[in-house]
């Protein structure tokens, strides 16, 4: 499996059919749909190769697999270097999942530059893909800085009235934490000689320079999680995003704080990391509770479901900072749900917005009436979002709540709070859209889930079932991964401390 080079397939095939969708020609409408052709098939081989990835991964290893290391810029010690481990390889597969989703969800609300809308979102597949598979900082910054053109262009392009404002927001408040992470990366390379992830994580790096390091990658993933109180740029760009934008962003583009967090600030900086510990769990209380007070208070069904994912991504930090292995697997069983779950939420949005071209909350009622199937679909990722056992949501909210617990007993009663909130305003948003009688005339003839939507919901909802009835696969595949990391962590900060006592 490892003669061939599938984490190069994965990664760049978008870039590919990004390629051949940029050189056809021809009368506008043949374009737009050869392009949507050649985007869905495209997406849909390579979401194939990551199951086929997925198929050959060996649970029983903690290290990384399917390797690819070549010297890229050998006087610089720079390499173009890919593998995946049990932490990531379950984000390159969720990449590749919502991207076919997101293209057939964008089948008919997108008319206009089709061509350059598919071209974007390949882009941003390759891109996202890379982020996940790239074990060298060069390759990992520049993939991590590459998500921003296309989604900036998805926002500022196909977006609402303000998607310009949106855009820039999105795109400065990313680029600022952006920035001090590549101070950081130059630090890590002056100490270490090398820019490739798996040699820096066997060097130790001085306490101090560790606390300045850690706090320009807090920067740059809390804005990326986010987390408070730099997460305002958020419920603005999903507001203002297309549709299949706000899934990219809900679903992938969130995860890449925590999976930095898992990848970089845990293993190369043990002792900044333990340090940081009670900050980084007063800033998720308060994201938390906080958000999902404001979600209360929201009138827009996407809004709402912005600050929902802030709250949710509270409980992620706490249990990647329980540094501890029920924590550690609950924060990534819970990116992992949150991203279907989210993602899966605002297509749900999109599909009533296509129809109402409306967002607000009051505007709609008793769609159960006419929508039996849509309010069923609605349910499921509803009770999912408010972690009803049987759910994805749960699995990741009890296991990250433990991780919490068995560290400090108070955050997780707090965090807790969190989860009591987020029945109060998922449970009233479904009811206020589905219940009640249908009293406005246009809602009476509003129609039910066509088969393409069908198509669009039926893999998340399988999934989403699937990882909450038996997660035993996922959590397999995570835990010897998950021990690898805690081991390099703690024998790092084993190293530091003998190296302080020497000196």
């Amino acid at each position: 499996m490892q003669s061939w080079p599938i984490l190069s397939l994965i990664t760049f095939l978008p870039l590919v059919g990004a390629g051949f969708i940029f050189m056809t020609r021809g009368e506008p409408e043949l374009v737009a749909r050869n392009a949507r052709y050649l985007a869905l098939w495209t997406s849909f081989v390579t979401f194939l190769l990551s199951i086929l990835l997925w198929a050959n991964f060996d649970p029983s290893v903690g290290g990384f697999q399917f390797e690819e290391k070549a010297r890229w810029l050998p006087g610089l010690n720079v390499y173009y270097h890919l593998g995946v481990d049990g932490i990531s390889i379950f984000f390159v597969l969720l990449s590749t999942l919502l991207t076919p989703i997101c293209i057939l969800a964008s089948w008919e609300s997108i008319k206009v530059r089709v061509k350059e809308y598919m071209i974007a979102f390949l882009v941003l597949e390759t891109m996202m893909v890379g982020v996940f598979c790239a074990l060298d900082f060069v390759m990992l910054y520049i993939f991590f800085e590459g998500v921003l053109i296309p989604m900036f262009l998805i926002i500022g392009v196909w977006g609402g009235e303000r998607r310009v404002y949106s855009a820039f927001k999105f795109f400065l408040f990313t680029l600022l934490g952006s920035v001090l992470m590549l101070l950081a990366v130059f630090a890590l390379y002056v100490q270490g000689g090398t820019s490739d992830l798996p040699t820096l994580m066997k060097i130790g790096i001085p306490v101090s320079l560790q606390m300045w390091i850690f706090l320009a990658f807090l920067a740059s993933f809390a804005v990326k999680l986010p987390m408070w109180p730099v997460h305002t740029w958020l419920p603005d760009a999903h507001v203002e995003a297309p549709t299949a934008g706000s899934v990219m962003l809900a679903g992938v583009l969130l995860k890449m704080g925590g999976y930095g967090f898992l990848r970089l600030s845990l293993p190369l900086l043990p002792d900044a990391t333990a340090y940081f510990v009670p900050f980084v769990f007063a800033l998720s209380v308060i994201a938390v509770i906080y958000t999902s007070l404001v979600a209360l208070a929201q009138e827009d069904m996407k809004k709402l479901i912005a600050y929902s994912s802030v709250a949710h991504m509270g409980l992620v930090t706490i249990g990647i900072f329980a540094l501890n292995v029920q924590g550690i697997e609950g924060a990534i069983i819970q990116m992992l749900s949150h991203g279907i779950v989210s993602a899966a939420l605002f297509l749900c949005v999109g599909v009533v917005y296509d129809r109402m071209h409306t967002r607000r909350i009051d505007r709609y009622g008793g769609l159960v009436h006419r929508m039996p199937a849509y309010a069923a679909v609605f349910m499921v990722f509803t009770l999912a979002a408010v972690a009803v056992p049987g759910t994805s949501g749960f699995v990741g909210e009890f296991l990250a709540l433990l991780g919490g617990f068995l560290v400090n007993r108070w955050v997780a009663v707090f965090a807790a709070t969190g989860m009591v909130l987020s029945v109060a305003y998922m449970l009233w948003l479904y009811r206020r859209v589905i219940f009640g009688k249908l009293e406005r005339e246009e809602l009476k003839k509003i129609l039910d889930l066509s088969p393409r939507e069908i198509a669009v919901f039926a893999p998340l909802v399988a999934v989403v079932l699937w990882m909450g009835i038996y997660p035993a696969p996922f959590l397999e595949a995570i835990h010897a991964s998950v021990a690898n990391l805690l081991l390099r962590y703690e024998t790092a900060g084993v190293l530091h401390a003998a190296t302080l006592a020497a000196n």
